[in-house]
């Protein structure tokens, strides 16, 4: 039996036995099955290994996170997604598909997702929820208008505009703010446009520039374009609405633009004039495809579609435009609790605010452990990393510094 087992196994080509085979031959019968059990062990445990190896290779690169929630921080995270796989080769960000600040919201109450996204604060359904203001950017005034000229806006001409009290594009408010001589900030940057910040966490100021405002707009009904879901967009600059015209805007803050609006959305007169729609994407294609319209949505939004973003005027008297720097300053005057809920100041004399500059909060609940909570937190120390927010400069987000950064650095070391 074992002549033709060795025979069928070891023979050569020309039929006969190497040396090797025969003094395999010539060994004990107890030593060669001595040596074949060594032998066996040694695959076992070597195929233990290989199997042992890839399993917790596989473990650990399945450590997937995945969110949902704001449109507004959804270009950020995208943009700082890789980057931060990179640097954590055991982590990977899985689906964040933006639905919006009301999914983000309805999930972290129901303890969907390993984090969301709300622009707006939210009262949690849970004690252990929290608020973390990682993102921070400015929204930005849209339009579509013929010639592609600068349009400026003082702050109570944009409220009639969404309230529906100014309804033509050569409206007397309007005309009177494109008209005239006003001041501009500009703030130093670096090689890749972004705003350099003193030690205080303020962006630096380079000059004050006056600007010539000459615009004459045309005799044309303004077309007003929102979102339809629940934004935190929407709800921002209803806040800014409510907070410094309260005898327009008399309803309850709302993320909801048709709740908020004074008088009746559905009003026959707002008919084909007002359109809503679901997401910050549809809404720039919106805008983009509608002649003499006007909307709110992130920067990085409109111009990617190539739309005019509007300056609006401060309390200091200047128009500022949407962009990191502006947001930063406008921000630097607003009050943080301990809990990372901010509230923000309108009035600030600061001269190169944006007034609508805001945070976007991480909803993450302390009572996750595990894994996934570690990747979490990682992630969103990354996002508050300066590497995130200067990773695309054009995308206008601000990186977070100051009193702000260390209320964050508390909240982040709380999961």
């Amino acid at each position: 039996m074992f002549t033709l087992k060795v025979t069928a196994v070891h023979r050569e080509v020309g039929g006969s036995f190497s040396f090797l085979h025969r003094f395999a031959l010539q060994r004990p019968p107890l030593e060669r099955e001595s040596m074949k059990a060594s032998r066996t062990v040694k695959i076992v445990l070597t195929a233990f290994a290989a199997a042992l190896f890839a399993t917790s290779s596989a473990s650990a690169a399945s450590v997937t996170i995945s969110g949902d929630g704001s449109s507004f921080a959804m270009p950020l995270l995208n943009a700082c997604k890789v980057a931060w796989q990179d640097a954590n080769k055991d982590y990977t960000f899985g689906s964040y598909p933006g639905n919006g600040s009301g999914t983000g919201r309805g999930n972290s109450d129901k303890g969907i997702g390993d984090f969301n996204f709300t622009d707006a604060i939210h009262t949690t359904a849970k004690s252990t929820v929290l608020h973390i203001p990682v993102v921070a950017a400015p929204i930005a005034i849209t339009y579509n208008l013929p010639g592609n000229k600068q349009l400026y806006l003082s702050q109570k001409t944009l409220s009639d505009i969404f309230a529906g009290n100014i309804t033509k594009w050569n409206d007397p408010a309007i005309t009177a703010d494109n008209n005239g001589a006003a001041t501009k900030v500009l703030y130093k940057e670096d090689a890749a446009g972004n705003p350099i910040k003193g030690a205080d966490g303020k962006p630096i100021v380079l000059k004050t520039i006056p600007v010539k405002r000459y615009y004459t707009l045309p005799n044309q009904t303004i077309k007003i374009v929102v979102r339809s879901d629940g934004s935190g967009s929407t709800q921002n600059l209803v806040n800014m609405f409510i907070k410094q015209f309260p005898t327009t805007w008399t309803k309850p803050s709302s993320s909801t633009f048709s709740s908020v609006f004074p008088g009746s959305f559905n009003a026959p007169t707002n008919l084909g004039r007002i359109t809503a729609v679901k997401g910050s994407s549809l809404l720039a294609a919106t805008v983009k495809k509608t002649q003499f319209s006007i909307s709110y949505v992130e920067s990085s939004y409109a111009t990617g579609a190539g739309l005019g973003l509007a300056a609006i005027q401060n309390a200091a008297g200047n128009f500022q435009s949407p962009d990191a720097a502006g947001t930063a300053a406008f921000l630097s005057s607003a009050t943080a609790t301990a809990d990372g809920k901010l509230t923000f100041d309108y009035n600030t004399k600061d001269a190169g605010a944006y007034v609508l500059g805001i945070v976007s909060y991480a909803l993450v609940d302390t009572a996750k452990t595990g894994d996934a909570a570690k990747a979490t937190k990682s992630f969103l120390e990354y996002v508050l990393n300066p590497k995130c927010p200067t990773t695309q400069s054009a995308l206008e987000y601000t990186t977070i510094t100051g009193n702000l950064l260390k209320v964050n650095q508390a909240l982040l070391a709380k999961l």
